[in-house]
């Protein structure tokens, strides 16, 4: 239920552009992510800080693409978060010391040190790639194709990433 929550900024955004035009569009995700964090603060629940950050760039990068009439702002943004995400990721081994994938996931699995450190590079590789794959599709594809890509190719992408990484770990999780 929270993937389909954390997606629906992004499914949103894909039926507006599909309705009408990537402007609006825009404009609808910044109003969906708007009415995340609203829904969150409503229901008195945490609101991650991912989600705080992906406010602040879409907001940036979607008011620039509104203002100035730019697609090329919206088209970055993804590509800005991927490797935002991937910079916190390598921040925090280099100058806290810290495992933030291990932080955010050891009260759902209990791995071995070395485990956690792959997975930790594991993560910032693959956001790294898809900032990657984000911009060659945004930049070398039509629009359209973008926005089938941002929602189905994108989406598809993690899940499969994720599964991969579960099946990766399974050998180290242990049934009580």
């Amino acid at each position: 239920m929270k993937f389909l929550f954390d997606l629906f900024p992004v499914i949103l955004f894909f039926v507006a552009y599909k309705l009408a035009d990537l402007y609006v569009a825009t404009g609808v995700a910044i109003a969906a992510t708007f009415a995340q964090i609203a829904w969150l603060l409503f229901r008195g629940r945490k609101i991650d800080t991912m989600l705080w950050v992906s406010l602040v760039v879409i907001t940036v990068f979607g008011g620039m693409t509104l203002l100035l009439h730019d697609e090329a702002f919206i088209k970055w943004k993804p590509t800005i978060l991927y490797w935002g995400f991937a910079a916190i990721l390598l921040g925090g081994v280099l100058f806290r010391r810290k495992n933030l994938i291990r932080i955010l996931m050891a009260g759902q699995m209990d791995l071995p040190e070395a485990a956690w450190d792959k997975l930790n590079w594991a993560w910032m590789g693959f956001f790294v790639f898809m900032g990657i794959i984000n911009l060659l599709v945004a930049f070398n594809f039509s629009t359209d194709d973008w926005v089938n890509f941002k929602l189905f190719g994108a989406t598809g992408l993690t899940l499969v990433f994720v599964l991969a990484q579960g099946l990766l770990l399974s050998k180290h999780i242990e049934e009580k």
